[in-house]
């Protein structure tokens, strides 16, 4: 009798063995959107201690998913419905593979006994997701999940971090097995940690010749990623520009790691720093589209690159003239214990220094005076200002700013300051619009003592904006700040030619609604929503939106005639 009320021996289904591996295995966060076959494995999840995000949509919980693992270091898990639910997945665990954000997606699918037959929402889900992530299994069986939930975490993290699949089977999901068989199989469930790759270390030999390079250059630059914020790289990046003195540059979302106020940030001389340097160190950034291929014009042709990278792939692909595997913070701490034995410091005098500060200089004087005028209607940089402005007032810790959109992301990456590591989420290496809203949840999840402000245009918010309502459901601290110019790029942008044929009174493939009330659209679920035209009424939202940390949505009235048609980051310093 005492075995059959030994809760050892109780039986338990695959959706509680799923969301105990998930607990066992130290994942606190989960994002998705409930239905058949996953609704009792989010509910199971919560019970265990897991705090689950329900979205509207899978992309946006896709989006989120990602973020959180680029933010926290540990996978950023989303759960998704099988079919259609899986295959609206794929936009987060695609953005996280481009990004190289560890995440995992985790699909209910059709019962396998019927997998062929046209079951409920069947898809071959193993085949859909292979060319969007690291690692894709699925437990056949329910003594399967353990060591299935150890793989695609540890996989995830391995490496150069990426998108993992686990598909958890709806016949898989209501065996039933006893809890001390799970206790059991949890102790042996394999670790794959051995596949981590950030022990992997340069030779002494390339330590040393990459300080020889940097020593006996003419105009040395740093340059770092967000690969340098994930490896948490900022202390041996401070070490290592204020040791040596090189002026450095960060990409867009590296931005923070050294405040972009520091007298070494070469942002705003960028043309110059990259187009005249001899020696670059590129450090947990990749020489893709955004550094213009590491290739001339942009870079002079006699440029040696020493590029820093957790990826031998990439270093291979990229050829660069000194190539270091390793992790960005473990590579930064050998090359500044180099230095340390026989140091060296360009100096403010230095010719390339004075150059770059000067540059620098004219250029902020240039902007400046262009940010200093209160333009009414507003273009984009009277408002940007204002919230550049509003953003420093809060201090620190800093608030977590997410941008996309095009002329707004573009002119918040030369306006908007960061003074802290991963404060700054956009569009990214695919430069990917819609992630707004989810950035914005993963950020108030990840970092609950940062404000989390989101400077978007409309088109990009539109891409989400009902998520607006998961705001508001989960209490987050988010201030979304839309730029309203009436579209993409801002309303109508046609040639009077262009305007002909038998649709020629439709609106334009880039219109929008004009004077949309995006801002009540946060009143219909109980947020607060503001309308602004002017500098006193935003500054005045901004303030009180501040205050009050809640969810809330700026509708900033743009001319639409202020914007321009914008596909790459534009660089005219």
């Amino acid at each position: 009798m005492a075995d059959a009320v030994n809760p050892r021996n109780a039986q338990i289904d695959g959706n509680v063995v799923a969301a105990k591996s998930f607990a066992h295995f130290g994942v606190t966060h989960m994002f998705g959107v409930v239905g058949i076959p996953v609704t009792s494995l989010a509910n199971r999840a919560v019970a265990l201690g897991i705090r689950f995000i329900a979205f509207h949509n899978e992309q946006s919980a896709g989006y989120a998913a990602s973020a959180y693992g680029y933010l926290t270091g540990k996978p950023g898990l989303l759960l998704t419905v099988s079919g259609p639910g899986c295959v609206h997945g794929l936009a987060g665990l695609s953005n996280a593979m481009v990004n190289t954000w560890p995440m995992v997606m985790i699909s209910g699918s059709c019962d396998q006994k019927d997998f062929g037959r046209g079951d409920f929402q069947e898809l071959d889900q193993i085949e859909a997701v292979k060319p969007f992530s690291k690692l894709a299994v699925k437990a056949k069986d329910i003594k399967d999940i353990p060591n299935c939930v150890a793989e695609v975490l540890d996989r995830a993290v391995s490496g150069r971090p990426g998108g993992c699949y686990l598909d958890l089977p709806t016949d898989v999901l209501h065996q039933t097995i006893s809890e001390s068989e799970v206790e059991e199989l949890l102790k042996s469930a394999k670790s794959h940690k051995s596949e981590v790759s950030i022990g992997l270390t340069p030779k002494t030999s390339e330590i040393e010749q990459a300080v020889s390079l940097l020593r006996e250059a003419k105009k040395p630059l740093i340059v770092f990623g967000k690969g340098a914020a994930y490896a948490r790289a900022e202390g041996e990046l401070k070490k290592f520009v204020e040791t040596t003195g090189i002026p450095f540059l960060p990409t867009p979302m590296g931005k923070g790691l050294l405040p972009d106020t520091h007298e070494l940030a070469a942002s705003a001389a960028r043309s110059l720093a990259i187009g005249q340097c001899d020696v670059a160190v590129v450090v947990g950034a990749r020489l893709n589209w955004l550094l213009h291929f590491g290739e001339p014009p942009k870079w002079s042709k006699d440029v040696k690159f020493i590029l820093v990278d957790i990826s031998e792939e990439e270093i291979q692909l990229r050829k660069p003239y000194l190539g270091l595997v390793g992790d960005a913070k473990k590579v930064l701490e050998l090359i500044n214990k180099e230095i340390k034995d026989d140091p060296f410091c360009l100096g403010k005098n230095h010719p390339w220094v004075e150059a770059i500060s000067k540059k620098v200089k004219d250029n902020v004087s240039r902007m400046e005076a262009q940010l200093s005028k209160d333009v009414v209607p507003f273009n984009f940089m009277t408002p940007m200002r204002i919230i550049r402005d509003a953003i420093l007032e809060a201090g620190s810790p800093a608030p977590v700013l997410v941008s996309e959109g095009a002329n707004t992301m573009d002119v918040g990456r030369a306006v908007l300051v960061q003074t802290e590591p991963r404060t700054r989420l956009d569009a990214g290496t695919w430069g990917t619009m819609g992630v707004g809203l989810g950035y914005c949840i993963a950020a108030a999840v990840a970092s609950p003592d940062r404000l989390v402000v989101a400077v978007e245009g409309d088109s990009g918010f539109t891409f989400s904006a009902i998520e607006v309502e998961t705001l508001v459901r989960y209490q987050l601290p988010v201030v979304v700040i839309v730029f309203n110019n009436g579209g993409v790029y801002g309303g109508d942008r046609r040639n009077p030619e262009e305007i002909t044929g038998p649709h020629k009174d439709d609106p334009a493939p880039t219109s929008f609604v004009p004077g949309a009330a995006y801002h009540t659209l946060i009143g219909a679920f109980g947020g607060k929503g503001y309308i602004v035209g002017t500098p006193d009424e935003l500054k005045s939202a901004l303030s009180e939106s501040f205050a009050a940390r809640k969810p809330a949505v700026i509708n900033v009235t743009i001319d639409p005639f202020a914007g321009a048609e914008s596909g790459r980051m534009q660089h005219k310093n």
